[in-house]
């Protein structure tokens, strides 16, 4: 029998992707300016911004939207310079065998796990990529010591649990017992080239110069729409949601159009206050006005998206009343959006 604890300094984090890679940057030893990196900054060095909207009747609530790209881990370690690994299997004892090599080297795993199969998030929805990271293990006990974004301190996760966990089939994808193998550098990138590097892919990501995969398919006809064009083909959307749901689906929907832009892990307003809060501090270490433009976009568009999840989730309002105002002030949000892309674009340009 064996166990294992790292000392592993954790803090709460607005999403579980830049949470995750936050803590494991500073465990990692990196710093910039003598200090490490802020969730913002991790989150907007990701270089991942971007839009995704679905309505499908496949779906169950019947709409789905995220403001993120599936590869912001992969893009932020290459950004780093790390050498990593993001290795998949459907044999169960494998892959806590890739997570117990690690930890028996001192070295703490971030893996997927479906926020459903993880007890202390009591979590009713599937949502199967989900990072954590795992600091430890005990067989004894038979539990694992996982850090979450979600929670302050450490959990102890049954066997059981997490293996269910990173088992899923759930929503969006199968989690395979994906885990990350990371070889991290000994310093940190240079800023500059880093932050223009990340500026200008979350700019291609969303006017669609580099396109990426959809979060989630949905069958021939129905709404799959991503980038600056996805936002305005989502606003046009938001308008017919009275005519194209009946009322239990029209609450369900405009419930998840809420929880998607401010709950569910996204740091609130649809990752765009982190994004503020990472052009923000390039801002400022580089003393650099593009930058801060980039910032006040991020924050436009972030308090845009708050806005239409406040009034998405108003207890007090009829629901068709609430799409009718949602909709009209989503009509703002692809100007908002285009901003962004462009000021992204101008800092990227400058800094590269």
């Amino acid at each position: 029998m064996a166990a294992t604890l790292i000392e592993y300094r954790h803090e709460f984090a607005g999403h579980c992707g830049s949470g995750a890679l936050r803590d494991l940057t500073e465990w990692a030893g990196i710093h910039f300016d003598g200090r490490p990196p802020d969730e913002g900054l991790v989150f907007a060095l990701g270089g991942a911004l971007d839009f995704s909207y679905a309505r499908s009747s496949m779906l169950q609530p019947p709409i789905y939207l995220v403001g993120r790209s599936t590869d912001l881990e992969d893009e932020y370690l290459s950004r780093m310079g790390a050498r990593f690994e993001a290795r998949a299997t459907d044999d169960a004892d494998l892959g806590w065998q890739w997570v117990t090599e690690q930890l028996d080297a001192g070295t703490p795993v971030m893996v997927w796990a479906d926020i459903a199969e993880l007890p202390y998030l009591r979590a009713r929805l599937s949502m199967s990529r989900h990072d954590v990271v795992i600091v430890g293990y005990d067989d004894a006990r038979a539990v694992a010591y996982v850090v979450d974004n979600d929670r302050d301190d450490v959990q102890a996760v049954p066997y059981e649990n997490l293996r269910r966990a990173r088992a899923s089939t759930g929503f969006p994808i199968p989690t395979r017992h994906t885990t990350y193998i990371v070889e991290w550098p000994t310093s940190a990138p240079d800023l500059r080239l880093a932050a223009g590097s990340a500026f200008l892919r979350s700019a291609d990501v969303m006017d669609g110069a580099r396109p990426t995969p959809p979060i989630v398919a949905v069958p021939s006809g129905e709404v799959e729409v991503t980038g600056l064009a996805g936002v305005a083909a989502f606003a046009e959307d938001l308008k017919e949601w009275s005519l194209l749901f009946g009322d239990e689906d029209l609450e369900a929907a405009l419930f998840a159009l809420s929880a998607f832009i401010q709950k569910a892990g996204t740091g609130g307003g649809l990752f765009r206050t982190l994004q503020a809060q990472g052009c923000r501090t390039i801002a400022a270490a580089l003393d650099y006005e593009p930058a801060r433009r980039a910032e006040q976009a991020a924050l436009t568009a972030s308090r845009l998206w708050t806005s239409v999840a406040g009034i998405a989730y108003d207890p007090q309002t009829e629901p068709r009343r609430k799409a009718s105002h949602a909709a009209t002030l989503a009509a703002r949000l692809p100007a908002a959006e285009r901003q962004l892309v462009c000021t992204l674009r101008e800092a990227g340009e400058g800094l590269t």
